[in-house]
C-alpha cells in the first residue's frame, strides 16, 4: 500500500558514504524535527536521474531551502558506493544527502517499489518527490512513469513549499 499524505514515515535506515566507508543513518537521523525534500530514483546515473531529475534539485537547492527546508535528500535502490560516486561525479554533496537503500527497504515500505526486472534492473524505486515535516509525509508527488521527471521535479516542488 502507497504511504499517504498525513501518514508518518516508516522505521528506516539507509546507508551513506563517509571517509571511513559506508555509515547507518536512520530515518529519524533525516527526518526528525526538520522540514525535509526527498525525491527519488530508480537509478544513480541512468539516463533521466543523472541528466533531468538530479540537476533541478542542484540549481533549485538555495530556492527550495529558502522556503524554509532543512534537507534535501535523494534516495535510491542502489548501494552507498554507487550513491557516494554520484554525489561526487555531480558536486551535490554539499546541496543534496544521498540515501543508499541498496535492499529497498524503505521503498518497500513506503509502496513505492518498481520492478524493472524487464530492463534488467530487479527491484528499484518509482520515481516521486514528497515533502516531510518531523515524519510526517505532507505532499507527494509520483510520477505515472520512470522515465518522466515532471510532477515529482524540483520546480514543481517549490510551488507546494
Amino acid at each position: 500500500m502507497v504511504i499517504q499524505v498525513g501518514d508518518k514515515l516508516p522505521s528506516s535506515t539507509f546507508k551513506v558514504i563517509s571517509a571511513d566507508g559506508p555509515v547507518a543513518v536512520t530515518g529519524e537521523d533525516v527526518f526528525a524535527g526538520k522540514t525535509v525534500v526527498l525525491f527519488a530514483v530508480p537509478g544513480a546515473f541512468t539516463p533521466t536521474c543523472h541528466l533531468n531529475h538530479l540537476p533541478g534539485f542542484i540549481d533549485n537547492a538555495e530556492a527550495i531551502k529558502a522556503k524554509g527546508v532543512d534537507t534535501i535528500a535523494v534516495v535510491s535502490v542502489n548501494d552507498a558506493f554507487v550513491m557516494g560516486a554520484w554525489a561526487r561525479e555531480t558536486h551535490a554533496d554539499d546541496k543534496i544527502q544521498f540515501l543508499a537503500d541498496g535492499s529497498a527497504d524503505f521503498t518497500k515500505a513506503v509502496g513505492l517499489d518498481l520492478d524493472a526486472s524487464a530492463f534488467g534492473m530487479g527491484i528499484r524505486s518509482k520515481r516521486y518527490s514528497m515533502i516531510v515535516k518531523d515524519g510526517v509525509l505532507t505532499s507527494l508527488n509520483i510520477e505515472e512513469a520512470p522515465g518522466e521527471a515532471t510532477i515529482s521535479s524540483a520546480e514543481n516542488i517549490l510551488s507546494q513549499l
